[in-house]
């Protein structure tokens, strides 16, 4: 279990896997532990494409980022950050608009060990780390409050995140309470993995994880479009993630090799 010892220094759980060191793996990074490769690999077993996922996540971010700056949007609320991987999401911003302000929250403290590399922002803007979990958002809202202006658009970012937050953790209702605090104008950004191209893999890889205490809660079109319940859909709308506006972006070596089995989509508060 993670957490912090009687003299605050923070414990990080080595015996089981973690999805953010996963994504870290499977994008060849070195901040990860034994046991999340092994939790990869066996995922690369079921489905060899799984680093070419991570990385068509990264490129949506991207994408979607640059689509948010060059609409206005000077703001971002970016959860689920996971361990800094170059270019990270107010690089694209702040290197468009250099007043835009972020705010990065995770809840791995490795993550919050590499804080630094997420901080290193443009004078003209803003860039904070937060940590705590999208299951409380009232402590992920006190907490963006003092560097973000909720009278302002913000764009709220869960990529690759609430895959991981099952449907009795209430994720379409955090996901609610979340928006219900910001301002006309604001965007939800969201990519989400689904069973719907691949039901047999999908499902021997979710009994993998929960084996290993990883929750994977794989939703369809309809269960993932509902996330954007009262919001405009930008054009496309929900998409397979590497065909929402592509030519925003470089394409990913090998996303092209069958459907990638996640949907990404952009939703405008009224």
């Amino acid at each position: 279990m993670t957490g912090q010892d009687p003299a605050g220094a923070i414990r990080i759980d080595t015996a089981t896997p973690h999805p953010a060191r996963m994504y870290d793996w499977y994008l060849g990074g070195k901040d990860n532990y034994p046991v999340d490769e092994e939790m990869g690999r066996q995922m690369l077993a079921l489905d060899p494409r799984v680093p070419v996922m991570a990385r068509v996540n990264r490129a949506f971010m991207h994408r979607a980022t640059r689509w948010l700056v060059e609409h206005g949007v000077r703001q971002f609320l970016d959860i689920g950050t996971g361990i800094p991987t170059e270019p990270n999401l107010h690089q694209i911003a702040q290197g468009i608009a250099p007043d835009t302000r972020v705010v990065y929250c995770d809840n791995d403290p490795i993550v919050l060990a590499h804080a630094a590399a997420l901080l290193r922002g443009t004078p003209e803007g803003a860039t904070e780390y937060l940590q705590a979990d999208v299951r409380d958002p009232a402590a992920i809202l006190e907490g963006a409050g003092t560097v973000l202006d909720f009278g302002r658009p913000v764009a709220l970012c869960l990529v690759a995140l609430l895959h991981f937050v099952p449907d009795e953790d209430g994720a379409h209702d955090l996901v609610r309470r979340l928006m219900a605090e910001l301002p006309s104008g604001s965007h939800l950004m969201v990519t989400h993995a689904t069973a719907d191209f691949s039901p047999e893999e999908s499902a021997a890889a979710t009994a993998k994880l929960r084996a290993a205490g990883v929750t994977l809660a794989l939703r369809s079109r309809a269960e993932f479009t509902r996330f954007f319940d009262g919001l405009d859909l930008v054009d496309p709308g929900v998409a397979v993630v590497n065909k929402w506006r592509p030519e925003l972006g470089e394409p990913v070596p090998g996303e092209d090799d069958g459907v990638i089995p996640g949907y990404g989509a952009v939703g405008r508060k009224p």
